[in-house]
């Protein structure tokens, strides 16, 4: 029995490859808790369908398998932690059906991820599960009595909830769950567009120039990195309000690195933004090609990819099962025989 205090954080797969803000800013800190946490890691692609756009089958399991490989191939441990196929997990759907059922429609509709993606959606292509998405997730964290959660700042709100939820729940019924807490990233750092440095850098780009995915080809890496928009001020400074693009690129060098990124600005005095670029392009291609190699290498090996998602689905099933029927025997549901 461990000790260790339970961390849960899960990604949809709804893209091809992760991409450089995925990975520096939370993939990366993922493996890291991974020394200090009992972890549990998901691939939440039933999170992935609530958007008509995303429900295309072929491209959901594709992705879905693409992105279980990424995560090995960047450092998650199957034996360490546990990590699990969200959809290969009844539990997580069964308890969000009893948390649903304690949630007010006006705490649910008041969520900023309905009210935002709804209408891009508009009424008549909104589903019910965008709708009820938050609740899902409370029941992703819930079931495994989870102690902390990475969250950014767009989960908040959603990790709110899960507490109001696992406390509503232990005060109407019987104490069940623990109360999650926020765990706060120590990388800071954030990454933009690099074709525009006032845009966050994600899969929605308006140019397939302005992201870098794990997954790409080195010498695209280095073409996108090499083409990134700076200024005309031929000035290496960190200076996000007057340089923002120049800023940019010394972030990413600095995850890349693991080294501050204002320290690094003091070596490129004189040096020009050529040189940063070429610098920052190496570090990164160093960084994501091995992730590239090995996630290739398991998607090559489909049977050792299943073999491996389910023992986590065991795992996870063993430590949700318990959980979920304390839940039901909380709630009054009649004991299954």
């Amino acid at each position: 029995m461990t000790s260790r205090q339970r961390v849960f954080s899960g990604i949809q797969p709804t893209a091809d490859s992760f991409h450089l803000g995925n990975y520096f800013g939370a993939l990366k800190h993922w493996v890291s808790l991974q020394d200090t946490h009992d972890c549990v890691f998901s691939v939440v692609d039933l999170h992935a369908i609530t958007v008509e756009a995303q429900q295309n089958p072929k491209q959901l399991r594709r992705r879905s398998l693409l992105s279980y490989a990424q995560l090995i191939a960047m450092g998650i441990d199957p034996q360490k932690s546990v990590l699990v196929m969200q959809s290969h997990v009844p539990e997580h759907t069964q308890l969000a059906w009893v948390l649903q059922c304690i949630t007010g429609y006006g705490e649910a509709s008041r969520m900023t991820q309905f009210k935002d993606k709804s209408g891009k959606e508009g009424s008549d292509h909104t589903s019910v599960g965008l709708f009820t998405y938050p609740m899902l997730m409370a029941a992703d964290i819930l079931i495994y009595r989870t102690h902390a959660v990475p969250v950014g700042e767009d989960q908040r709100q959603h990790l709110e909830l899960s507490r109001n939820l696992a406390q509503r729940f232990n005060s109407r019924f019987k104490k069940t769950f623990v109360m999650p807490e926020p765990l706060i990233n120590p990388a800071t750092a954030k990454f933009v567009d690099l074709q525009n440095p006032t845009g966050k850098m994600s899969k929605s780009a308006t140019t397939e120039g302005g992201m870098i995915n794990v997954l790409d080809d080195p010498k695209v890496i280095t073409k996108r990195i090499k083409s990134a928009v700076t200024d005309n001020e031929g000035v290496v400074r960190f200076d996000r309000d007057n340089q923002p693009g120049v800023a940019n690129l010394l972030s990413i060098l600095g995850a890349a690195t693991g080294r501050e990124a204002r320290e690094l600005a003091g070596e490129y005095d004189g040096k020009g933004y050529g040189v940063l670029k070429a610098d920052v392009a190496d570090a990164v291609v160093a960084e994501f090609e091995p992730v590239a190699q090995r996630t290739a290498e398991l998607m090559d090996d489909q049977a050792e990819l299943e073999r491996i998602m389910a023992d986590g689905a065991q795992r996870a099933r063993e430590i949700a099962g318990p959980i979920l029927r304390q839940a039901y025997d909380a709630v009054g549901f009649a004991p299954l025989v």
